[in-house]
């Protein structure tokens, strides 16, 4: 009999990440239960892809905002499916989830069940407004006392943890990304993949993915456009993503006359399709842990263009697998999209060099990670 473990996350961490490794516990002899909070309408989804993976599939009445009082059921949610599981490990991800997860699991530990939890990203970093620090690091810092091992995702957050936390405290490269799904592409398939998104195939297409808010900042993106847009007369640019500030978004590209320019793509699931066939990868977030995004370019060996923040910093080395920008800067964002579409040697160039960077964090690469990790 292996070893019993519970992971937990909200069901959108669950479908977005945490399934290929799930899986892969699963065919290393784990027996694998989920506990999972909705909060993206995805769980139908997580069920189909982990059938015959897991043994069980709780559902906790969590919600994002961690004052929710809510989250008092789901905690009693959590702490019953805990007490009665008799897990060798849990693994827990996300603040509220992992939060809730390490209370709920005080008597298992007593009894010898390991807990690990992942965060995914501080909500304090270099740069992080001071409400956040104030409110974030103490209740980071005091629960860490609550698992055995704390798993960052990027150096900057294990460098914290590692200095100021009292646990132990491990570092992967980020939470893996598919080689097999990620990859380059030939110039028929380019064409084939862009026809069904009402492209020639000649055009210079810019993409940008994520929820459409003020973290992401697209603003400043369609800023940058509308000071290319007579600079280079095929621009594209492809705004992936939903988010509250679409009716926003869209009156400013009506405002600069862009519309012929921004397309709005909204929420894609097969963004493994049309990352390869664009000509760069753009982002324009104040914050990230590790930028998945970043990651899907570089494998198809895409320049990008990406403001400077921990998750930036760590993967584009400015001038040589793309450009780091300071963040809302328009200008420079205009300067250097231009640059790459002016070059083609010299984005040839830069999409090599992100594909090597990238390499350890592939799928493969995270999940023998996870082996020292989790011991198998």
């Amino acid at each position: 009999m292996g070893k019993r473990i519970l992971v937990t996350s909200t069901d959108l961490m669950m479908i977005q990440f945490l399934v290929p490794h799930v899986i892969n516990l699963s065919e290393n002899g784990f027996e694998v239960e989920i506990a999972c909070s909705v909060v993206g309408n995805r769980i139908e989804e997580v069920r189909q892809k982990l059938n015959g993976y897991v043994n069980a599939i709780h559902l906790v009445r969590l919600v994002r905002s961690p004052v929710s009082p809510t989250n008092f059921k789901g905690y009693k949610d959590m702490k019953k499916v805990i007490n009665s599981g008799n897990y060798d490990i849990i693994w827990t991800n996300e603040p509220v989830m992992g939060l809730t997860t390490r209370l709920a699991a005080r008597k298992a530990r007593k009894n010898g069940t390991k807990v690990f939890y992942m965060v995914h990203g501080f909500h304090f970093y270099k740069g992080a407004p001071k409400l956040n620090w104030l409110v974030f690091y103490p209740i980071e810092k005091f629960m860490a006392g609550f698992c055995d091992k704390l798993i960052t995702i990027n150096n900057e957050d294990y460098e914290l943890a590692s200095k100021k936390f009292h646990c132990d405290v491990a570092r992967i490269h980020g939470i893996g990304v598919s080689a097999e799904c990620y990859h380059t592409i030939s110039r028929d398939e380019k064409i084939q993949r862009l026809s069904a998104e009402g492209m020639s195939g000649d055009e210079f297409i810019v993409l940008c993915t994520g929820e459409l808010n003020e973290n992401k900042d697209q603003k400043t993106l369609i800023a940058a456009a509308a000071k290319l847009k007579n600079k280079i007369p095929n621009l594209i640019v492809f705004l992936a993503g939903k988010g509250v500030l679409e009716e926003q978004l869209k009156a400013q590209v009506l405002e600069l006359d862009l519309n012929g320019v921004v397309k709005f793509l909204g929420y894609r699931k097969d963004l493994f399709l049309l990352t390869p066939a664009v000509n760069m990868v753009v982002s324009c977030s104040h914050r990230e842990g590790m930028p998945r995004n970043i990651l899907e370019a570089m494998l198809c060996k895409k320049p990008v263009v990406a403001t400077k923040n921990r998750g930036h910093n760590e993967l584009v080395d400015n001038d040589i697998t793309g450009y780091l920008i300071k963040p809302g800067d328009s200008d420079t964002l205009a300067q250097k999209i231009y640059k790459i579409y002016s070059s083609e040697d010299d984005a040839v160039t830069m999409g090599n060099m992100g594909f090597k960077k990238v390499q350890s964090y592939t799928t493969s690469s995270v999940q023998n990670e996870f082996k020292n990790i989790f011991n198998f």
